[in-house]
């Protein structure tokens, strides 16, 4: 504006360094209000909204003659062992090689 007292002023001018610098500065401010936003329980993986402190996952070594059939049987019984059988082999990493061995520890789903 002619009037102003501050017209004679030149425009703020930035260097490269100055532009790095305020760009970090405003990315690291809308990170920190994106995280503040979701909460921290928003990253996979972080157990939160299960409703309590994680329990550690069941186990069960295999027996002499047992099969996957018969302990997803065992470890839930209300549910169909077909749907069992696949949680036990992907929670282990059998997809391979799905046999089981005598003495063999695996996890077990949580019900």
């Amino acid at each position: 504006m002619p009037g102003s007292p501050h017209s004679d002023r030149p425009p703020i001018r930035l260097t490269r360094r100055g532009r790095a610098v305020l760009v970090a500065f405003a990315a690291t401010v809308t990170l920190i209000l994106l995280w503040l936003n979701a909460g921290p329980g928003a990253f996979a993986g972080s157990g939160a909204g299960h409703g309590g402190p994680s329990r550690p996952a069941a186990t069960v070594v295999v027996e002499p003659g047992e099969t996957l059939w018969d302990i997803a049987s065992a470890a839930d019984p209300g549910s169909d062992p077909r749907i069992v059988v696949q949680r036990i082999i992907d929670l282990n990493g059998l997809a391979g090689d799905p046999t089981v061995h005598p003495g063999q520890e695996l996890r077990l789903p949580s019900s």
